[in-house]
Parts: structure tokens; C-alpha cells; sequence
């Protein structure tokens, strides 16, 4: 249990783990189950660091905010944001092209376009929130719990992809993890059940996107709805803020 943990952790941050835990003994579907603890971690660690910013100008501690979340995270999902909107233009509504663009190492303009914009709104969103503490905990739990209920309900398609290991995890755990991740979105109070709803939102017209376009999800596609729901997640409570 505490190995697949550890393997959550050091697949979805830059947190230093020990090597044994990528050594074959524990399934690596077992990690899906962690996603929502993980994220909640890395909600932790940005409350830590937004509190010891909080006397600084909004400006300047929403763009440290940003820098540390992208360093924390190693700027995965951003990768696969890139992919995904570089692939949604270029496949021109073909399943096949569509996935052998997102294979291409290599990010066109709309991939760069793309992460900018996403960036500037979530920086935008920072800046704007009185008090982010209770976002910055919020986007990335809501933000890793997707792929939890993701890889559940939604047929993976790319065969040896990079979240093809995660197929076929326990349902009994995951359900486990997902109700961790509400119970700390109740705790919230409002701002957590104005956040679960833009999260289930984007969700439900993502996953909308990929099945008519892919028949299912990639790791690529997993990625950008990560950072789909983290920026949509932000953008919410500094508007109701």
C-alpha cells in the first residue's frame, strides 16, 4: 500500500522517493487509488508556500505560486495539454492522425499557444483570489481525482501508452480514494462544491470530446484534462470570490 503510494508520488511530482518503488513488486495500477491523496499533497505543499508569501503583493506571489507548481508537478500534464491541442487541430477530426500527432515528441503553435493562455489564466486567477488558500488545495486534488474517475469510466486507446499500466485497477480502492477527495471538498464548505462542479463539468465535456473523437482517452488527453480542471477549478472561486 505505502509502495504504491510512494510510486503516486513520484509518477505525479518531482518529490524524491526511493528507486525500489518502480521495481516491479507492486502493480502499478495500484497507484491509481493514491491519485486523489497525491493531489491533496500537492494542495498542501502550495497552502504552505502561499502562506509564507501571504505579505507579499498578489502579483508578485500568484506568479511564485505558478513557478512552484509547474517545478512540483515537473510540467506533466502541461506536456500533455500541449500534445492534445497541437493533435486536436492538426487531426483534423481524424482518429488516427489525431493520435499520431499526439505521439510526436515535438509541439507545434497551437500546443505553445496553448499552455501560454492556460498559464495566463491561472496566473490571472491567483492574482485575483483574496485569499487562495482554499484554491490551492482544491484545483490540484480535484485536478487528480479526474484521472482516478477517468481511467474508471472511460476506455483507454493507446495500447503501451504511458497510462496503460494504469488499466485495470481496483475499483473497491479507487472508490476509497475518490471519497477522500469529496470528504475534503464538503470541508470546504461552498467554494468546495462551487470547485466539484466546474471540475465535474469539465470532466463530463472533455471525456464528451475524446470519446467522439478517439473513442476513448490517452495519457496526453488525461493530462490536459488535469490542467483543464485545475485552471477551471481557479477561475471559479476568483469569480465567486
Amino acid at each position: 500500500m505505502m509502495r504504491a503510494l510512494l510510486a503516486a508520488i513520484g509518477f505525479l511530482t518531482r518529490l524524491p522517493v526511493p528507486a525500489k518503488v518502480f521495481d516491479g513488486a507492486t502493480s502499478p495500477s495500484a497507484q491509481l487509488a493514491w491519485y486523489p491523496v497525491v493531489g491533496a499533497l500537492i494542495g498542501a505543499l502550495l497552502w504552505a508556500i502561499g502562506w509564507l508569501m501571504s505579505a507579499s503583493s498578489p502579483m508578485l506571489a500568484a506568479a511564485l505560486l505558478l513557478f512552484a507548481w509547474v517545478v512540483l508537478t515537473g510540467g506533466l500534464h502541461l506536456d500533455g495539454l500541449a500534445d492534445s491541442a497541437d493533435a486536436w487541430v492538426g487531426g483534423l477530426g481524424d482518429r488516427d492522425r489525431t493520435l499520431a500527432i499526439m505521439k510526436d515528441p515535438r509541439s507545434g503553435p497551437m500546443g505553445v499557444a496553448a499552455v501560454v493562455m492556460l498559464l495566463l489564466l491561472k496566473f490571472a486567477a491567483l492574482a485575483s483570489l483574496p485569499h487562495p488558500g482554499v484554491a490551492l488545495w482544491l484545483a490540484p486534488l480535484l485536478g487528480r481525482a479526474v484521472l482516478t474517475v477517468a481511467f474508471l469510466s472511460t476506455p483507454y486507446v493507446r495500447g503501451g501508452g504511458m497510462g496503460s499500466s494504469l488499466v485495470g485497477a481496483s475499483r473497491a480502492a479507487c472508490v476509497a480514494g475518490l471519497a477522500f477527495a469529496v470528504l475534503l471538498v464538503l470541508v470546504a464548505g461552498w467554494p468546495g462544491i462551487r470547485a466539484l462542479v466546474a471540475a465535474a463539468m469539465v470532466f463530463v465535456l472533455w471525456r464528451l470530446a475524446c470519446m467522439h473523437r478517439l473513442g476513448g482517452m490517452t495519457g496526453d488527453t488525461c493530462g490536459a484534462l488535469t490542467e483543464l480542471v485545475e485552471a477551471a477549478v481557479l477561475v471559479v472561486l476568483a469569480l465567486a470570490a
